[in-house]
């Protein structure tokens, strides 16, 4: 098996690759493939899966094999040749024969596409800022209410109607046009009133409400609704309201610091949940410097994408969207029906950002090239130990899953962009709190409210 030939095609990054496969080993997968079908075979004369191969290739003509023949040769010979040309392939191949005769070797052609070269200048010295959010007071009581709450009890009301923030127990029948309409009609519902669960203005009416009140909720279907039925049509909703709720808050002092944390007092508790806030708050401001270094390597990058590599990258976007929302007990054909979308305006959708990963992943490969970054040993058994962590696995079924191959060219990425941002011009900016005009003192300054600057 040897290459014999490499062709730049006219259509860019695209090459054809000629290639051989020896006599023997050909006409040895052709035998292989006559004793896997010859008991498939009726041939006269003889019985079922004992004609001779010569027979049969009379009979059927000599090509009768080589479907089965090619499928055992090809892939080995192709993955040879492709090493020997120092293409790296980025699209499936489409195989031609270029001879077979008889007493020669055989030899074939292969169509393929192949990662296109990159020219990238200025990834040194890249300017970026990085805009720090400082933690404010009300940022840390919004976090400990959000734990009040996943820690609340709801408690049944029976000497008030119903409130802004109140959980309701309902019956509902909806009607449009005087006629009851499907999906409009439930028993024992839950609804937070306040929440905007339901269509705007039906929560409002329950507000003021009783047990035991029976009531008419009169609304109008928004313009954008799903139905193309109700679609801006009024309704009405026969309702019974049935129970109420309120959530309980736990108080807000030492033992809830204790009950929902390892710290004995609030103090230690809203001091940890601040920490916990900076760090949330400096890793986004990692992550937006980050996309804005990106931006600028895109901006001094040359490359000529090959369709099929965004189109792979395009289906791997749309398999994790389904897969994301399988996990809310959702799937894409569920998705289409309500949204009215289809999978190519998804494709469609997906595209930009498609070809800014294609992209910003090539590039990041060619600096990693240009500076010589390597994936250690090190590097790959930390990896292995982070994805153990992560997926709770043992780390030897995780090797069992990856080769340190599989591992090397994600994390020679990461190096290649832990790099630009060793070598960025990276400012760190606070972001302005908002400025109340009314407490300003000093009436000559005229402060902007879009104003940003250091506190």
């Amino acid at each position: 098996m040897s290459l014999s030939n490499v062709i730049n095609l006219e259509e860019k990054n695209m090459i054809e690759i000629e290639f051989s496969i020896k006599r023997s080993d050909f006409d040895a997968a052709v035998m292989k493939s006559y004793q896997k079908n010859v008991g498939k075979m009726n041939v006269p004369g003889f019985r079922k899966g004992k004609a001779p191969k010569n027979i049969i290739e009379k009979m059927y003509g000599k090509s009768v094999f080589y479907d089965d023949a090619f499928e055992l040769v090809i892939p080995d010979a192709y993955e040879e040749a492709l090493k020997e040309s120092g293409a790296i392939a980025v699209s499936r191949p489409e195989f031609d024969i270029v001879s077979i005769e008889d007493g020669s070797d055989v030899i074939l052609k292969a169509k393929l596409y192949i990662k296109p070269e990159v020219a990238l200048e200025n990834y040194k010295g890249i300017n970026a800022d990085r805009i720090i959010t400082p933690v404010t007071e009300e940022d840390v009581d919004k976090d400990i209410q959000r734990v009040r709450e996943r820690n609340s009890r709801l408690v049944d009301i029976t000497d008030r109607a119903a409130c802004d923030g109140d959980t309701v127990v309902i019956d509902y029948k909806g009607f449009s046009d005087g006629v009851q309409f499907e999906g409009g009609t439930a028993e024992n519902h839950n609804l937070k009133l306040g929440s905007g669960q339901f269509i705007p203005g039906f929560e409002e009416q329950i507000v003021g409400r009783s047990i035991g009140d029976e009531f008419s909720v009169k609304i109008t279907f928004p313009e954008e609704y799903h139905s193309e039925e109700l679609k801006g049509k009024p309704a009405a909703f026969d309702v019974k309201l049935k129970e109420i709720k309120f959530n309980e808050l736990p108080e807000l002092d030492d033992e809830f610091a204790k009950d929902v944390s390892e710290f004995d007092t609030l103090d230690e508790y809203r001091a940890d949940v601040r920490a916990k806030i900076e760090e949330r708050n400096l890793k986004m401001s990692d992550n937006m410097m980050q996309e804005t270094l990106i931006d600028s390597l895109l901006a001094n990058v040359d490359i000529d994408i090959p369709k099929p590599m965004l189109d792979a990258e395009t289906e791997n976007l749309i398999r994790d969207y389904d897969n994301r929302m399988r996990m809310q007990g959702l799937d894409l054909q569920t998705y289409f029906k309500y949204t009215g979308m289809t999978i190519d305006n998804m494709r469609e959708q997906f595209n930009p950002q498609a070809e800014r990963q294609v992209k910003s992943r090539l590039a990041l490969e060619k600096i990693a090239e240009l500076e010589n970054i390597t994936a250690e040993e090190s590097d790959i058994e930390a990896e292995y130990e982070r994805i153990a962590a992560a997926y709770n696995m043992e780390v030897d079924k995780v090797k069992e899953s990856l080769t340190p191959d599989m591992l090397q060219g994600d994390l020679k990425v990461q190096k290649a962009l832990a790099f630009v941002k060793d070598n960025a011009v990276i400012t760190d900016i606070e972001k302005a709190k908002e400025i109340n005009n009314d407490n300003i003192i000093n009436n000559d300054n005229i402060i902007n409210d879009d104003t940003e600057g250091d506190n």
